[in-house]
């Protein structure tokens, strides 16, 4: 049985206790918010594909073996806008919205100029980010949403450029153990320069904790680094951290901003306005997080397709970098709504599936080294750095394991060296019906599956004061497509893969794209 991705979800605000079968663990203690589009048709406009959908929240909180969910949507402007309008009046990446034939010409020119220099929307689909102690909604614009993540609640408006002047924001950021957050943004052409900046927000002090500041007022600007090409940068989602070290990769996927700009005009949506190149490199560029310096090696791989980072850590002499990776850009185009309703295998599309790839990066001299030399010295892989002249490096990565995104591995081990990571079996179809958890060092795959289910990203919660760096438990939000029985979240054994307990909602779960756990403090 099939999924509808099309299918608009229905809200349910209130807390509902779920079903419990199993026995959850007592030390679960927080809440689970996922985010992703729910609402894809407003009126009789409807979006053209899958990540353009509207927001719409899920919670599940887990206290004293229950489990109670709730869901909403995002109240974002755009939001408001489209169903005050009853029809879709913003537009989103790959969806242009156009004004209703029957406005004058006066609103129609003003909708022209706001797209030829875009207000993007702040329908922030993809994640769910700390700042501070707020949480926030986001998606990869400038503009990201204020929620109470325990109801779900819509709060304020934040826009990025009023504390730095980025148009294009990660939505992944990384988070240190004293509570500094990391991320990156594109700023596109201000001062004649387009530059990726790499920011912190520093961690809350105690006597912050009652004021009510924004977190983005205390940002500290670590570096900016030029564009490779000044007026298409490079698309990302994610980027890597350890340590010591900030990793971006610039990769041949690249947005045209001159493109952007006339897009509405010439009746095209912006997602055509990036354009892959594979007769390119890529660029990884290795920043030193203290100083803020680029560390002088280049290293060189080729043309590549990154969304997902899965961890990075340094290890003698090393920064090894653990990334999902695609040979061309088929992963977004398998999202529009008219190839969902179709069958989306990769064989019958043509389509590659991701790898997991592993790079390593020498970050010691490599004065009298000769031209030619691999300088990787990790005894683990097959990774290579090799010498093309001084101070180049040609990088070749280790294949790990094929079908396999979505990774999230144990946050504490963030910048450290990992053994284990859980994600999606994505080897048949972009749209998964597999969890698994990958050893690292053994190469070797547990699954978990079960007929007519598609289960979400999978979270890993570490049991606290664990004894294993497996110790803790995946959370998985699982559509059930049987008639008669409702979807539910999935408890899984961090170590052994094996259902501990599920808690049925009652309720439609729908697809949705990212999750991040709150553990409830005393």
């Amino acid at each position: 049985m099939s999924v509808d991705f099309s299918k608009n979800a229905t809200e349910r605000p209130e807390p509902c206790n779920a079903e419990v079968v199993g026995s959850i663990p007592d030390w679960l203690q927080g809440t689970l918010v996922r985010n992703g589009p729910g609402l894809f048709s407003v009126g009789e406009t409807s979006y053209d594909h899958w990540c353009d959908g509207m927001s719409f929240l899920n919670s599940f909180s887990f206290k004293n073996g229950k489990v109670t969910h709730r869901s909403r949507f995002l109240r974002s402007d755009t939001y408001n806008s489209n169903m005050a309008a009853n029809r879709i009046v913003v537009s989103e990446m790959g969806t242009m919205a156009y004004p209703d034939p029957s406005k004058n010409f006066i609103f129609k020119a003003i909708t022209f100029l706001n797209h030829t220099v875009p207000d993007f929307t702040d329908n922030a689909a993809s994640n769910i980010i700390k700042y501070g102690n707020d949480y926030y909604a986001t998606s990869e614009t400038n503009y990201i949403r204020k929620i109470d993540p325990f109801t779900l609640e819509t709060q304020d408006k934040v826009d990025y450029m009023k504390f730095l002047p980025v148009n294009l924001v990660s939505s992944h950021p990384h988070y240190d153990r004293e509570g500094n957050v990391y991320n990156v943004g594109t700023s596109i052409a201000e001062k004649g320069k387009t530059k990726y900046i790499f920011f912190q927000i520093p961690a809350v002090t105690e006597k912050e904790k009652d004021k009510n500041t924004p977190a983005l007022k205390k940002v500290k600007v670590i570096c900016t680094v030029p564009c490779h090409s000044l007026l298409s940068p490079s698309y990302y989602h994610s980027f890597g951290m350890t340590e010591n070290y900030i990793i971006f990769i610039e990769q041949p996927f690249k947005l045209d901003i001159l493109k952007m700009a006339t897009a509405y005009m010439r009746g095209v949506n912006w997602a055509s306005c990036m354009k892959f190149f594979p007769e390119e490199n890529t660029l990884i560029h290795l920043i030193e997080k203290k100083t803020g310096k680029k560390v002088e090696m280049k290293y060189h791989t080729g043309s590549l397709v990154v969304y997902h980072h899965v961890n990075a850590f340094e290890d003698d002499g090393h920064v090894v970098l653990d990334v999902i990776a695609y040979n061309d850009t088929s992963l977004y185009e398998m999202f529009y709504m008219s190839r969902l309703k179709k069958d989306i295998s990769f064989q019958s599309n043509g389509y590659t599936k991701p790898n997991y790839r592993r790079f390593v990066l020498p970050i010691r001299s490599d004065k009298g080294i000769a031209v030619g030399e691999n300088m990787v010295k990790l005894r683990y892989t097959t990774a290579t750095a090799v010498k093309q002249k001084e101070g180049k490096l040609t990088c070749q990565a280790e294949v790990l394991c094929e079908g396999f995104e979505l990774p999230r591995i144990n946050y504490d081990f963030n910048g450290k060296k990992h053994q284990f990571v859980y994600g999606n079996i994505v080897e048949e179809s972009v749209l998964s019906t597999q969890v698994a958890k990958f050893d690292t060092e053994t190469k070797k795959m547990v699954y978990w599956s079960e007929e007519n289910c598609w289960p979400s990203e999978p979270v890993f919660v570490p049991r606290p004061n664990g004894e294993s760096e497996d110790d803790g438990v995946v959370l998985v939000s699982v559509i059930n497509c049987i008639p008669g029985q409702s979807s539910f979240i999935l408890i899984l054994d961090g170590r052994n893969f094996k259902e501990v307990a599920r808690a049925y909602v009652n309720t439609e779960l729908h697809r949705d794209m990212h999750g991040f756990f709150i553990p409830h403090t005393n």
